[in-house]
């Protein structure tokens, strides 16, 4: 893992929303090959106030970001069924996001879990162990990354990467 970027690669931030804890992983395409730059979590401690917490977000989140200046930014697009107080907290935490990611000058990919399966495993309903598994491979780490949140994040670049081809595929007629 490190700040240099491979010339020609194309780096993308994947991030994992949660006020409590925000996982990111920075991950660089080359050629056919795939490498981890970095990854990790944010956590704000539940004392705080939400603007305090949204803004610590913001800040580790911005730090990552000029360590690891990247090419695109890959976020999970969430969908909350019951918890309304959860989702609240995760959706304001994707403000932050989105709002770095505007600053930054991107339009970030949005990305469905089932979406993240798919693009890392191949099958839209794959177990959490699996995707890790796989992004383990992908990215030839010797160990499954973790926390969750961060090889969450992690699953998320690889897929906003995938996206990301496909788009300039279209766009070339291929």
């Amino acid at each position: 893992m490190t700040d240099e970027k491979k010339e020609g690669a194309l780096r993308a931030l994947g991030i994992d929303p949660g006020l409590g804890t925000l996982g990111y992983g920075v991950v660089s395409q080359y050629g056919g090959g795939l490498a981890c730059e970095c990854y990790g979590v944010i956590k704000t401690p539940p004392g705080l106030t939400l603007a305090s917490r949204l803004s610590l977000l913001y800040d580790e989140l911005k730090a990552v970001a000029e360590k690891y200046p990247p090419d695109m930014v890959a976020v999970e697009k969430l969908f909350f069924g019951r918890n309304v107080t959860t989702a609240e907290m995760v959706w304001q935490a994707r403000g932050v996001v989105l709002l770095m990611a505007a600053q930054l000058g991107f339009e970030p990919y949005e990305v469905k879990p089932s979406e993240v399966k798919l693009a890392v495993c191949g099958y839209g309903g794959a177990e959490k162990g699996q995707v890790q598994g796989m992004v383990a491979h992908l990215l030839g780490l010797a160990k499954n990354p973790s926390p969750d949140d961060a090889a969450d994040a992690l699953a998320i670049a690889i897929a906003g990467l995938a996206l990301h081809s496909y788009d300039r595929n279209i766009l070339r007629g291929y």
